[in-house]
């Protein structure tokens, strides 16, 4: 991206045009999804892909680069801001063991399904961590850590777009599905925050519910994000294991690193409230930003190119999940 002849202002002179347009498709998208409601990832990969031919050539392609890569870890890193060591223990080693196991269960099943149908097992275990841990967010940090290869990033969108669509549906359904399952309202809060996929909507769900549930279903939610990085750990491992790895040893991504330093740093409750509440805030923009500027760079052609078959392993993997976490409630006391 840059090379050894430009001193730094001409850098950062190469730079801030793409940056600016990547923070302005931002704002754009906190606008409407504000304003408007619906998910404001959804918006600024859409709106994003606008602009693809931006990314091709010209003086925005370094700044949409540095954003897509590097803001993009900055904010994964900063989700630890959002947890803390006593909220993952409030759940109980039984509630832990539950979410745990339901989520690598559904990224063996994404890892299977994918063999199945046909894909590279890489997409099935990114789909898969996608459900059963964060969304959008785990599809952008996994994503960071799979091997390289020419369709990483159409991936990685088509896993955006399908977990966010499916996370919005499920907001709206499975409270519906809670209540006739006869589920109380603590086993609601469980359900919906072990199986909605993004965190907004999970807020979203649980308190439409009531204030017990959406109390409930955040923490388990917060839980399941916490769990992203010895996911990713585990991910950079099995592919270097299998020869997919660089190098002669496993590197631990520095965004990785910081998250758990920035989880264990805000668990001391030494940070000031104000501080861990900004910190959330800084990463929700930076990982908006960074979606903008991953859809700068595919094009609605790559995407649909993808087929229906991706549609149809996330489909069964969000199903997958809730089937799961549904049978462990009716049969495992909690």
């Amino acid at each position: 991206m840059w090379t050894n002849n430009t001193t730094i202002p001409e850098q950062l002179r190469g730079l801030w045009p793409g940056v600016v347009l990547c923070a302005t498709v931002a704002l754009a998208a906190g606008f409407v999804s504000e304003h408007y409601g619906g998910p404001v990832m959804l918006y600024a990969l859409l709106m994003g892909t606008t602009f693809h031919y931006l990314s091709i050539g010209g003086a925005c392609v370094d700044g949409i680069d540095l954003v897509s890569r590097h803001v993009l870890r900055v904010g994964v890193a900063l989700l630890g801001a959002r947890i803390t060591v006593t909220q993952i223990g409030s759940l109980g080693w039984e509630m832990l063991g539950l979410v745990v196991s339901v989520l690598i269960a559904t990224i063996i099943f994404g890892l299977m399904m994918s063999r199945l149908l046909g894909l590279r097992r890489d997409f099935g275990i990114l789909t898969g961590g996608a459900v059963a841990i964060c969304g959008a967010s785990a599809a952008m940090a996994l994503s960071a850590v799979l091997p390289d290869h020419p369709d990483r990033e159409k991936h990685m969108l088509m896993t955006v777009i399908g977990v966010t669509a499916l996370s919005t549906i499920a907001m709206v359904i499975y409270p519906i599905v809670a209540h006739l399952a006869n589920l109380d309202l603590q086993a609601t809060g469980i359900f919906l925050g072990a199986t909605v996929h993004d965190v907004a909507q999970v807020v979203g769900a649980g308190y439409s519910v009531s204030t017990e549930t959406g109390d409930v279903a955040t923490v388990v939610k917060l839980t399941r994000v916490a769990l992203l990085v010895p996911v990713a750990l585990a991910v950079a491992l099995f592919f270097h294991q299998k020869g997919a790895g660089k190098g002669g040893r496993v590197e631990i991504p520095l965004f990785l690193i910081a998250f758990v330093v920035i989880m264990l740093i805000n668990s001391t409750g030494l940070i000031p409230e104000v501080v861990t509440v900004a910190s959330g805030d800084v990463s929700r923009a930076c990982l908006v930003a960074a979606i903008a500027a991953l859809g700068m760079k595919t094009s609605f052609e790559k995407i649909a190119s993808v087929g229906w078959k991706p549609i149809a392993l996330m489909i069964g993997e969000t199903f997958f999940l809730a089937g799961l976490v549904l049978m462990c409630l009716a049969f495992v006391d909690i």
